[in-house]
């Protein structure tokens, strides 16, 4: 059998880049996605190199403070929420012990484990609160017993990476004119879409060119319907 070196599992890494791959993904592709989309709808609407620049930074800069935001508003309510849920769990321990007992119990029992094991184990997580406080959270909430509050760094990733999502259609039209702009944009990102896809596998472990191919098509129709709706609204104003 081929030796493994289980250090590199990623349950064993405490890394920033995969407690913060959903940001970082979504940053990324909802920034070139977005931002492909909006400005090849004004670069064919308008052949306007500097009105798509403008346009381009100005829905970079809102979206990016607005994605962080909203990124970091949304993890912070679902912490906040967890917290209320083992403070609820904790009060109930504390004045209900009776009745968190018997549904500790019920639970090992839903999970088959044998019924004079199942009773062994309550009684002796019982006799320590914050044990007790552990089991339930992770057996009843599916919480742990200790929540961390990431939702400011979270924030933050969303926001730097929605920024280097946004700018990879954008360079285009800063070192050529158009239309080769156009066409160089949409290459380049669609090509940073692929790779972006098969980024994620470093943590997942799926197959590198499914998940890359699968990025690549789902975000190819989100800025195709971009660009509609962008030529649509140039066509029209």
């Amino acid at each position: 059998m081929k030796k493994i070196n289980t250090k590199n599992f990623v349950h064993h890494q405490n890394s920033k880049l995969s407690n913060n791959i959903r940001e970082i993904i979504f940053g990324a592709e909802d920034g070139m996605v977005s931002t492909l989309g909006a400005i090849t709808g004004i670069a064919a609407g308008t052949a306007n190199s500097k009105i798509v620049l403008l346009s381009g930074l100005v829905i970079i800069a809102v979206e990016s403070i607005s994605m962080g935001i909203g990124s970091y508003l949304s993890n912070k309510s679902v912490i906040d929420l967890s917290k209320r849920k083992l403070y609820e769990e904790k009060f109930e321990i504390n004045n209900f012990p009776k009745t968190e007992k018997k549904e500790l119990l019920n639970i090992y029992l839903k999970n088959t484990w044998p019924l004079k094991t199942a009773k062994l184990m309550v009684a002796s997580a019982s006799r320590n609160k914050k044990l007790m406080l552990q089991e339930m959270a992770y057996r009843e909430l599916s919480l742990p017993a200790k929540i961390q509050d990431n939702s400011l760094t979270g924030g933050l990733f969303m926001f730097a990476f929605y920024i280097v999502g946004g700018t990879i259609p954008l360079l285009s039209y800063i070192f050529l004119s158009l239309p080769q702009a156009i066409y160089f944009s949409i290459s380049i990102t669609l090509l940073s879409l692929f790779i972006l896809g098969v980024f994620s596998t470093r943590f997942t472990r799926l197959n590198w060119w499914k998940a890359g191919l699968q990025m690549f098509i789902l975000a190819s129709l989100a800025a195709l319907v971009g660009f509609i709706v962008g030529k649509i609204a140039n066509n029209l104003f």
